[in-house]
């Protein structure tokens, strides 16, 4: 008579098939490097919710540099005029954004009275100080020179960001494949310094409006400006959520690093990254 698949003895053997035996062979846990990730986690205080504080922060690196990841490959493929793989890569770096804006959500179950527990550990660390942010910054054509001055007491990571700085932004890349496409873009456009942030110009917003206005003829570019237009939009609800999250739990008190937390933050709401894209709308 057969023995019952699930009856303890044949459970004991095996398990559905399942591999269980990792002795020769790579697991789960060794290709993740899991022992490493999550040995990670180094509370200062005593106090219960800082390990929340401290999973919050190193999951959104995370997903930072998955963002990073995807976006210089984006713009790659937009300077060589490779749209079809940046339209993914741009897709994916939008539902990142998604995902952290509702990493907040988790974050904002700390109330007040849990985060000063914790606060006088944190020293002058601050999120403003992300050097893999700044560089999301930086790819997007938000840069600032000075905002390369917390990280010079790291130069490896100073030498990443002043090359990041230095770089076209992806948006530059976009602006230069239109002229390339044949629409007409005011020469001095093109050499402007590269590590100064994105301005208003407006040959660029007349040739979106181009772009715009014959959709049938410039449809990949058509769709590349609403990826840009998707992708800013995410990164806005990611700065409300961020002000907000903040203000439910310090209020209007300044920031770790030094910032005046929500005051700073709310005037970050301002930033357009793609502004011509934005006007355009105006005008259509």
């Amino acid at each position: 008579m057969s023995q019952c698949p699930y009856s303890p003895a044949n459970q004991t053997a095996e398990w559905h098939n399942a591999e269980l035996n990792f002795s020769d062979s790579m697991s789960y846990g060794d290709y993740l490097d899991l022992g490493r990730i999550l040995s990670a986690q180094h509370p200062l205080s005593p106090d219960h919710n800082e390990m929340l504080f401290i999973i919050q922060h190193q999951t959104s690196e995370l997903w930072m540099k998955l963002m990073l990841h995807e976006l210089k490959a984006a713009r790659e493929h937009v300077r060589l005029g490779e749209l079809a793989p940046a339209f993914k890569m741009l897709a994916r770096v939008s539902r990142i954004f998604d995902q952290l804006v509702h990493a907040w959500t988790v974050l904002a179950t700390m109330t007040p009275t849990e985060y000063h527990s914790i606060r006088p550990f944190l020293g002058q660390s601050s999120g403003f100080q992300s050097f893999q942010y700044r560089e999301i910054e930086f790819i997007l054509g938000n840069k600032s020179a000075t905002l390369l001055r917390p990280h010079a007491h790291r130069p490896e990571l100073l030498q990443e960001l002043e090359k990041a700085i230095a770089t076209p932004s992806l948006y530059d890349e976009a602006i230069r494949l239109m002229a390339n496409a044949g629409l007409a873009i005011d020469p001095q456009r093109f050499e402007r310094d590269p590590s100064a942030p994105t301005q208003h110009e407006a040959s660029v917003e007349a040739a979106w409006r181009v772009v715009y206005k014959d959709p049938t003829r410039y449809w990949d570019l058509y769709q590349l400006a609403e990826k840009f237009i998707d992708l800013e939009d995410s990164f806005r609800q990611w700065r409300f959520r961020h002000v907000t999250t903040v203000e439910r739990i310090i209020g209007f008190q300044p920031g770790t690093g030094g910032t005046e937390g929500v005051g700073y933050l709310r005037k970050m709401l301002d930033t357009v990254l793609f502004p011509e894209l934005w006007r355009v709308r105006s005008t259509l």
